[in-house]
């Protein structure tokens, strides 16, 4: 997978968030979009996920031959503090409903998935129940195990203590080795293992 960005920039009315961005993404690859709050860390990622429209410049998505934008969506798996899981389903429910539109990555099936988790005596708890840290680890792994060649988290470790940190790390090391990973964070535990980043404040 190869996502390409030639000159991206994007605005808000007549204000830019950012401009002049030229970069390749690529498979096996890990990237950080680093930034302060509010610096449009989610607004560049919502431009690679196909999401929001640039507002000037091209973005390309291939595999290796052409993608289209409205159909990336099939190739990448994506976990944000701002998407919402379906709170009247159980843990058990999510997972199934899920995995109706996406595989699973090698090796895992709806057991495994809820044994990574460490949360198989919740399997039938609604998900309005759960802690705000058991949701993340739940939106965490949905994406991670999921066979996507490409996988966005934006800050992927909001909501985890310390041992959800750990976890964090784990499940990166297991499930992104052969991914396009790209990673929205201000938080170096959520990146340290990236190989590449950008400062969205040097395309201002």
């Amino acid at each position: 997978m190869k996502i390409s960005l030639n000159n991206v920039g994007r605005r808000f009315n007549k204000e830019w968030i950012f401009k002049n961005l030229t970069a390749d993404f690529v498979s096996g690859q890990s990237y950080a979009i680093l930034g302060p709050n509010g610096s449009g860390k989610s607004t560049l990622l919502s431009v690679l996920t196909g999401s929001l429209t640039p507002s000037e410049g091209e973005i390309s998505y291939s595999n290796p031959s052409e993608i289209e934008v409205e159909s990336i969506y099939k190739y990448m798996s994506l976990a944000a503090p701002y998407l919402e899981l379906i709170e009247t389903f159980t843990l058990r429910e999510i997972i199934e409903f899920h995995f109706k539109f996406k595989n699973f990555a090698t090796g895992v099936d709806a057991k495994q998935l809820l044994s990574i988790l460490g949360l198989e005596k919740s399997s039938n708890k609604q998900i309005r129940y759960f802690s705000s840290g058991m949701k993340q680890r739940t939106k965490l792994a949905l994406a991670c195990c999921a066979d996507s060649p490409i996988l966005f988290l934006d800050e992927p470790t909001s909501n985890l203590d310390v041992q959800g940190i750990n976890w964090y790390r784990e499940l990166i090391e297991n499930f992104s080795k052969d991914k396009l990973t790209i990673i929205g964070s201000n938080q170096i535990q959520e990146y340290e293992f990236c190989s590449a980043s950008i400062q969205i404040a040097d395309y201002k």
